[in-house]
């Protein structure tokens, strides 16, 4: 049974990636991720509740599902929805500008937030990966991008070598961040959305500087900056006012387990995360 007065550390992350969602603007989740998936469900429940959100699966627009099933694309997500979208609609609200927060991962996130779901191997193919499915489409348009990986830590290998999934730059880049890989800027490139502001992993939350590169600005009560560090695959900026991550109230934890008694957003996260607790706020 959970522990009533302690939050997981998904919980927490769910509740680090709700409070990235502004209150009356449109959000899009994409596909795939439990953690994303409930955050835009408890923002709307708490701080955001003239958010409109459009579900990955379905397009379903503000659905009220009664339960987390296994995989996205059950048509249970999609209970009480006002309304539904066409893909190419999706996309005319982004391209227009009428799409204000979407969210975003890949094996690989970059110090100036490009993500890559496509390739991993330079000049020569060593994985073949998914694709973007209209990511990069997205990325350039939508007002702003939330980051998220589970799987930030990086532990050694039986030779002591770490594979990053936070590197410096990525093998080839699916959805764009603050600069291209020859260093041009967003605003170089044309493009409408502002871009990433915020990495949330299982480690830390970081936003971006001035230049667009990703600075850490809040740490979880139970790691350091070093933890941090030697996870990552790039030297960053730390923000001079580092705070620890705030933690959900007992009514944002309820909300979450019963939204997923299945405990389908456990599946993203490493083994050894899961044991990872804190008292609640």
């Amino acid at each position: 049974m959970p522990n009533p007065n302690q939050c997981s550390l998904g919980e927490v992350m769910i509740y680090q990636i709700a409070r990235t969602l502004e209150d009356g603007i449109l959000a899009f989740h994409g596909f795939g991720s439990p953690l994303v998936q409930i955050a835009l469900h408890l923002a709307k429940h708490t701080h955001a509740p003239r958010l409109v959100l459009v579900a990955g699966a379905t397009y379903g627009v503000n659905p009220g599902p009664p339960f987390l099933t296994p995989t996205s694309n059950d048509w249970v997500m999609d209970r009480g929805a006002e309304c539904h979208l066409d893909i190419g609609e999706l996309f005319d609200l982004a391209a227009s500008g009428r799409m204000g927060r979407m969210f975003l991962s890949g094996l690989q996130i970059d110090r100036f937030g490009n993500l890559n779901v496509t390739r991993l191997g330079r000049e020569r193919l060593q994985i073949k990966l998914p694709g973007g499915g209209g990511g990069c489409n997205l990325s350039c348009d939508v007002a702003h991008v939330t980051i998220w990986i589970a799987a930030h830590r990086a532990s050694p290998d039986a030779k002591g070598r770490r594979r990053f999934r936070l590197v410096a730059d990525c093998d080839f880049i699916t959805s764009v961040g603050h600069r291209t890989a020859e260093g041009k800027s967003r605003s170089e490139m044309g493009y409408r959305g502002q871009g990433p502001d915020g990495i949330v992993t299982e480690l830390g939350v970081f936003d971006f500087d001035e230049s667009g590169h990703a600075r850490l600005a809040a740490l979880y009560p139970d790691v350091e900056v070093e933890t941090v560090r030697e996870n990552t695959g790039f030297g960053f900026p730390v923000r001079k006012d580092l705070s620890t991550i705030p933690l959900p109230t007992r009514e944002m934890v309820e909300f979450i387990r019963a939204l997923d008694p299945l405990k389908i957003h456990e599946r993203e996260l490493k083994p050894e995360e899961r044991a990872r607790s804190f008292p609640l706020a």
